[in-house]
């Protein structure tokens, strides 16, 4: 798909075919164009975990994440998306930050891979949502997610059930200020 057509086409899901399921090989196809990403001194440090299975799915859903976001992806596959903390925006040699972002490089770089990875799903024919709002500490206990990894998103995969209108988008001209002399 072109690249144009691709980021004009792509849009949050809030319902899903549950007749149709992402596969193993879908999801690895969007991880990999994941790891394409930038990321702070190339430290690579985002992590993901696949729910595929309808039944676990479902069991994930009604334990982690609150009712209107287990509304919107019902039918979906998952994907968890954390990163290692203490390591993008740390130096390697000190452990201590390098800016006052600190663990705010793992989000930064967490969300260009985001990025990439909605939009190859997109590619492939799948639909995401990306839900900040769910519950870190039972997604950390129900995958057994170590601590040392911030639970930041919960993002539905899967094919989508409606086709919804392209929301209004700002301009260049209502986020752009050139700097001149």
């Amino acid at each position: 798909m072109e690249f144009e057509k691709l980021i004009e086409e792509r849009r949050s899901i809030r319902k899903y075919d549950s007749s149709r399921r992402a596969t193993k090989e879908q999801m690895e196809t969007v991880v990999q164009a994941a790891i394409q990403a930038p990321s702070w001194k190339n430290s690579q440090t985002a992590r993901y975990y696949a729910i595929l299975e309808e039944a676990k799915c479902e069991a994930f859903s009604e334990n982690c994440l609150p009712q209107f976001n287990q509304n919107n992806s019902r039918g979906a596959s998952y994907l968890v998306a954390t990163f290692v903390k203490n390591r993008a925006g740390f130096n390697r040699e000190t452990g201590e930050p390098d800016n006052e972002c600190g663990n705010g490089w793992g989000y930064y770089d967490l969300g260009l891979q985001s990025e990439n990875l909605i939009l190859k799903a997109k590619e492939l024919g799948l639909d995401t949502l990306i839900m900040g709002i769910r519950d870190a500490a039972k997604i950390h206990e129900m995958l057994h997610i170590p601590e040392t990894e911030q639970v930041v998103s919960v993002i539905a995969v899967g094919y989508r059930d409606i086709d919804p209108e392209k929301p209004k988008r700002k301009t260049p001209d209502d986020i752009l200020t050139f700097v001149e002399d």
